[in-house]
């Protein structure tokens, strides 16, 4: 007869320190038999959407979680049946029938890992906190000694003892209340005490539900009795009535769950406004001559079958002028009180996708020449648009350009991306009257805007780097002298 036994598939994380996912969709059903490395479901974190393979061969038994759920990491989302193996020993401590008499208790084992996309995966077991021994209070065990010597003395223990009672000990330290990084930082932007917060999570852990919870509870409006009026017994209160959700026209309103990509977007752009001090500095430029040199490129054997446009040139623009001030390519470490500058550029590309704005960077751009920046350029839009775009490839970015003139604006005042010190925001390109050579002329001209963290970059640097970007845009042959 053969073996079966049936393994549960955790939700991985996927990217570094992630802590949930959405599933997206399911690609398998109860009954279908799948191999090992099969695609099984999408997920969305809160940097990408990931497909995840099944780590063995077996028959699905069971969908934990229907699509459009968000699950924590490791938990399972799949039971799978494999056959030809023994059941997992926890599962076969749980069916074997006891013993009549009671067994030494074994050494606590460590729990299995299930096989994930990353690491060594979620431990099936909760974590377990070795208590902390407490010191005897003296006076404790000076009574104590004082037993034993009269049991020692006497061989057996009075009837009755005169034994003075010890004072109680101090009570133990509160220990700190358990929740994920992300409960923490909720709590602490809506000012809850985490210690005040009743847990409701496995283990005792906060779940972002209770700290909402501990809101509600504050905010409602208390009741209270007129102080004349005697307090009404026990008894006759009624009973707490749960909380009822507002209601709203559904013909009116559409109401969509804040979650996924949108989710971590958004709180890390307020992150960014309340963090980093912004300044935003523009400047309006005659871009004419490189809307030419970009024509002459699509021409350009080198360039055939790249993608040429005129985000190519400004990317390159601006890698010039961090060549030329490199301290603007730097961090703020809060931690260390330092200041970080960079020596490389992850150049970032905000990309607007039908899940939210998202900013994958193109690792060491400043070391690209023109041809492999078009390529990585057309890889990163492509892959962002078809919502591939690899946790990986979202991080590390050191600046980071957004172009808000492909929806026809002028220019905009970005805030930064999390981690970076400048944003450079590029307007639309369109024919406007120009002074040229001394007459006014129709002539390509756009608006940059460069936000910049006013912590490490004074409004000299930041200058100087906008006026870099734009002198390159107007003159395009300083590509050749300055790069």
């Amino acid at each position: 007869m053969t073996n079966a036994s049936v393994r549960e598939f955790k939700m991985p994380d996927v990217g570094e320190g992630l802590t949930e996912a959405e599933i997206l969709k399911w690609y398998v059903q109860p009954g279908d038999t799948v191999t090992d490395g099969q695609v099984v479901c999408e997920v969305e974190t809160a940097k990408a959407a990931v497909e995840l393979p099944i780590p063995y061969d077996g028959v699905v038994r069971a969908l934990h979680f229907p699509e459009g759920t968000t699950v924590d990491v490791g938990t399972s989302i799949i039971a799978v049946e494999v056959a030809g193996g023994a059941a997992p020993a926890q599962e076969e401590a749980a069916v074997a029938p006891a013993p009549a008499a009671e067994p030494e208790q074994p050494a606590e084992q460590p729990a299995a890992r299930q096989p994930v996309l990353v690491g060594y995966g979620v431990a099936t077991s909760s974590t377990r906190r070795r208590p902390r021994k407490q010191a005897q209070d003296p006076a404790a065990q000076q009574a104590a000694s004082a037993v034993q010597s009269e049991l020692n003395g006497h061989g057996a223990a009075p009837a009755a003892p005169a034994v003075p009672a010890a004072p109680a000990a101090p009570p133990a330290p509160a220990q700190r209340p358990l929740a994920k990084p992300p409960v923490r930082k909720l709590a602490k932007d809506l000012g809850v005490d985490l210690a005040t917060v009743t847990p409701t999570g496995p283990d005792g852990v906060v779940t972002r539900e209770d700290v909402h919870a501990a809101v509600a509870a504050a905010q409602a409006p208390q009741q209270t009795a007129p102080e004349a009026q005697p307090a009404a017994p026990a008894a006759s209160a009624p009973a707490a009535q749960p909380a009822v959700p507002a209601s709203y026209d559904s013909a009116r309103e559409t109401r969509i769950p804040v979650k996924g990509v949108r989710k971590a977007t958004a709180a890390a752009m307020v992150g960014s406004a309340f963090t980093a001090p912004h300044v935003t500095e523009f400047v309006t430029v005659d871009v004419t001559r490189t809307m030419k040199l970009v024509e002459e490129l699509k021409q350009d054997k080198e360039f055939a079958g790249l993608r040429v446009n005129p985000l190519l040139l400004i990317a390159k623009a601006l890698l010039v002028a961090i060549r030329r001030n490199p301290d603007i390519n730097a961090s703020w470490d809060e931690a260390a009180q330092e200041i970080v500058v960079k020596h490389y550029v992850n150049l970032g590309i905000a990309a607007a996708t039908p899940r939210g704005l998202i900013v994958p960077n193109i690792k060491d751009a400043h070391a690209r020449t023109l041809p492999e920046l078009a390529a990585s350029l057309g890889e990163l839009v492509s892959t962002a648009r078809e919502g591939k775009t690899s946790p990986s490839a979202m991080q590390g970015g050191t600046v980071t350009i957004t172009n808000v003139g492909v929806f026809g604006v002028d220019t905009g005042t970005p805030l930064l991306n999390p981690g970076e010190s400048a944003i450079l925001a590029v307007g639309a390109i369109k024919p406007q009257p120009w002074v040229h050579k001394g007459k006014v002329k129709p002539r390509q001209v756009t608006t940059l805007a460069l936000s910049f963290d006013h912590r490490l970059v004074d409004g000299e640097l930041g200058s100087k780097v906008l006026a870099d970007v734009a002198a390159v845009l107007e003159q395009p042959k300083r590509l050749i002298t300055w790069a």
